[in-house]
C-alpha cells in the first residue's frame, strides 16, 4: 500500500427547482448529468445493490421534503408511499438529512425512491440472493490480484487478464548472509495498488478471510465460485486463500522468524504486472510479521485439516517454528527496512502475539499456548477495539478465545472478553444511530476507513453470536449500505458493482491507462481526512487506492448474507 459536494435542499418553488437543476448540472461531470437528465438524482443516497426481505431498508436525502414512493422500475407501480423523519444533521458532511424508511417492504424486485419535485434514486434490488454477486466479485478481485501466474476473468463481454509476473521473486541481498542470490518468493497476492507483498497485512487479510470460512462457511459453499485451479476436493474459497498461504509458507527462514516482505525498493511503475521487472528483494524479518504468520498458518491448519491433512500438518508445523522462535526472542523488533521507501506496515508486536497463542492453542489444545494468550489477554484492558486493522489484531485472537470449545479457560477472562465484546458492538449501534448515513464507524475517517467500516462487521456478526440482537445484524448490513451508496456521494465504493462505482481506483493494472475498463470487485479506501474529500483519481492513492486487507472484511460481510439470512 502507498504512502498512504453535496448540494443543498430545493426549495418548491419552480423558479428555485430550476435554478438548482441547472447549477447541478453544471457542476456535475458528464455521467452524472446524464443521470439527472434521466431523472435520478444523486441526493438520494441509498444502498444502490439493494436489500434483503424482511431486513430493514432506508435512505438518506439531502433535500427537504415529506412524502416518497417506491416505484417498481419496470412497469412504474408505485408499490409504497411513506413520509420522512428529520432532519438529521450530519457533522462530517454539514448536511441536513431526511430519512426515508421502506423497510415493510419485502416484495423481491428492481424499484427506484420517488421524491415529488426531486427525482428518483438509482435502480436497486429486493432480493434474497441480493449479495451473492457481489461477494463473488470481492472473492474474485483476490484471484485477480495473485501473482506469478497467469490470471483471466470474463466479465460482461470484457477480459481482465494478466500475463506470469515477478517470476524472479526474490532476491537475498537485505538478508544478512544472503548474498546476492535467490530464494523462490513466487506467488501470493499483490497487496494494494502496488505490486509488492507484505507479511503483516498477508495476515489480518487471510485471518478474517479464514474467520469467514469458521462462521459462515455453509453459506460461503452455497455462492458457487470459481474454482481457478483449486486442487480436488478443496472448496474454491479456500482454495482462493491457500494462493495467498503457499507464499507465505515461503516468507519463513530457517530459524523460524519470518522475512517482513517482499519488495522493491521503491514504488514500482504503473502498468501490468508482468511488464514490471524492477528487482524485488526480502527484507530482514520482524516479530509482528513473525507472529501473524504464526496466527494465520495455525488458522490454516484447522481450516485444510478435513481437505488435505498433510497441508495442515505442514502449516502447524510452520506456526509452531515461528512461536519457538518467538518465545526465544521476546523483544518487539521491527524491521530492518533501510533502502526501501514502499509500504513498511511496521507495528508493536502485543496483539500479534496475543493472536498467535489463540489460534495455536485453538489448534492444538496444548496449556503453553492458552497460558500464554490468558497472560497476554490481562494485560489489555480493552478487550475489543471498534476501530482495527492490520496495526491492531488483537480482536482476532480475542474472538478466537471467545468461541472456542475447548474446556481450561479463565472464568473471569472469559467473561471479561465476552462484556467486551458486547459493548464494542453497542457502541458501534450507537455510532451507526447517531449519524445520518448509518455509518457505523460515526465521524471517524483515515487512510483506507472504508475497510474499517467493514472491519466494524466482524465485530458485530460475532457479537451476534455470543448474544443475538437485531441491532447488530442491521447494523452490518447499514455498514454494507454505506459502502454500496448511502454515502455523501450517493455511489458504490467497490468497482465494478453498484451505482457509478469508482472507475479511476489507484491500481496499477489500469494506472495512467484512459479508456482501459476498470477491473470489478476492488473497495476503495474512501475520502480522508473529511468524509468529503473522496476523489475518484486513479493518482489520488490516498482515497482511491485498493488493498487486500479492505476486501476481505467486505468478503466477511457479504459472506453471511449469502442466499439471504
Amino acid at each position: 500500500m502507498e504512502p498512504k459536494g453535496s448540494r443543498g435542499g430545493s426549495r418548491s418553488h419552480n423558479f428555485l427547482r430550476v435554478c438548482v437543476a441547472l447549477v447541478t448540472l453544471v457542476a456535475l461531470n458528464g455521467a452524472d448529468a446524464a443521470r439527472v437528465e434521466r431523472g435520478t438524482d444523486a441526493r438520494i443516497r441509498l444502498n444502490t445493490v439493494g436489500f434483503l426481505p424482511g431486513h430493514e431498508k432506508r435512505a438518506s436525502v439531502a433535500v427537504r421534503f415529506t412524502d416518497f414512493s417506491l416505484v417498481d422500475d419496470a412497469s412504474g407501480e408505485v408499490v409504497f408511499r411513506g413520509k420522512t423523519t428529520g432532519p438529521v444533521h450530519n457533522s462530517d458532511t454539514d448536511e441536513d438529512l431526511y430519512i426515508a424508511d421502506f423497510s415493510s417492504l419485502n416484495r423481491p424486485g428492481v424499484y427506484r425512491l420517488e421524491v415529488a419535485g426531486v427525482g428518483r434514486s438509482a435502480p436497486f434490488r429486493i432480493s434474497r440472493d441480493v449479495y451473492d454477486e457481489p461477494f463473488r466479485a470481492a472473492v474474485r478481485a483476490m484471484y485477480l490480484w495473485r501473482c506469478g501466474e497467469a490470471v483471466s476473468v470474463t466479465k460482461g463481454g470484457i477480459t481482465y487478464s494478466h500475463a506470469a509476473c515477478h517470476t524472479e521473486d526474490a532476491w537475498l541481498d537485505f538478508i544478512d548472509g544472503g548474498g546476492h542470490s535467490r530464494r523462490d518468493a513466487t506467488g501470493g497476492w499483490h497487496d494494494a495498488g502496488d505490486y509488492n507483498k507484505y507479511v503483516v497485512n498477508a495476515g489480518v487479510t487471510v485471518g478474517t478471510m479464514l474467520l469467514a470460512w469458521e462462521q459462515f462457511g455453509t453459506q460461503i459453499q452455497r455462492a458457487h465460485l470459481d474454482a481457478h485451479g483449486a486442487q480436488d476436493g478443496l472448496p474454491a474459497y479456500l482454495g482462493e486463500v491457500k494462493w495467498e498461504t503457499d507464499w507465505l509458507l515461503k516468507m519463513q527462514a530457517a530459524d523460524g522468524s519470518v522475512y517482513h516482505k517482499v519488495s522493491t525498493k521503491d514504488f514500482g511503475p504503473a502498468g501490468q504486472p508482468e511488464d514490471e521487472k524492477t528487482t524485488r528483494y526480502f527484507t530482514p524479518w520482524s516479530s509482528a510479521a513473525t507472529a501473524d504468520f504464526a496466527a494465520v498458518t495455525a488458522m490454516t491448519a484447522r481450516a485444510f485439516a478435513s481437505f488435505d491433512r498433510l497441508y495442515a500438518r505442514r502449516c502447524l508445523d510452520a506456526a509452531r517454528a515461528a512461536y519457538d522462535f518467538l518465545r526465544a526472542h521476546t523483544e518487539s523488533h521491527r524491521a530492518d527496512l533501510k533502502g526501501f521507501t514502499t509500504g513498511a506496515y511496521q507495528t508493536g508486536d502485543a496483539d500479534d502475539r496475543l493472536w498467535a497463542a489463540a489460534e495455536l492453542w485453538e489448534t492444538t489444545g496444548e496449556a503453553v499456548y492458552l497460558k500464554d494468550f490468558e497472560s497476554r489477554a490481562v494485560a489489555f484492558a480493552e478487550k475489543f477495539d471498534l476501530d482495527w486493522g492490520w496495526g491492531n489484531v488483537k480482536n482476532l485472537g480475542m474472538l478466537t478465545y471467545l468461541f472456542s470449545k475447548r474446556a481450561g479457560r479463565d472464568a473471569v477472562i472469559l467473561r471479561q472478553v465476552r462484556e467486551g465484546l458486547i459493548a464494542t458492538a453497542d457502541r458501534i449501534v450507537d455510532l451507526r444511530d447517531a449519524h445520518g448515513y448509518a455509518r457505523p464507524l460515526g465521524t471517524k475517517y483515515y487512510w483506507g476507513c472504508n475497510g474499517g467500516v467493514a472491519n466494524t462487521t466482524v465485530l458485530l456478526r460475532s457479537a451476534n453470536l455470543v448474544a443475538p440482537k437485531r441491532e447488530y445484524v442491521e447494523t452490518t448490513l447499514d455498514a454494507i449500505s454505506h459502502l454500496f451508496g448511502r454515502n455523501y456521494y450517493g455511489r458504490s465504493f467497490l468497482t465494478g458493482v453498484g451505482e457509478k462505482p469508482p472507475q479511476h481506483p489507484h491500481f496499477r493494472p489500469t494506472l495512467r491507462q484512459p479508456g482501459k475498463a476498470t477491473w470489478p470487485g476492488y473497495l476503495v479506501g474512501g475520502g480522508w481526512p473529511r468524509a468529503t474529500d473522496w476523489r475518484d483519481e486513479d493518482e489520488n492513492y490516498r482515497v482511491n487506492e485498493v488493498a487486500i486487507n479492505w476486501n476481505a472484511p467486505l468478503i466477511y460481510a457479504l459472506a453471511g448474507f449469502i442466499g439471504g439470512e
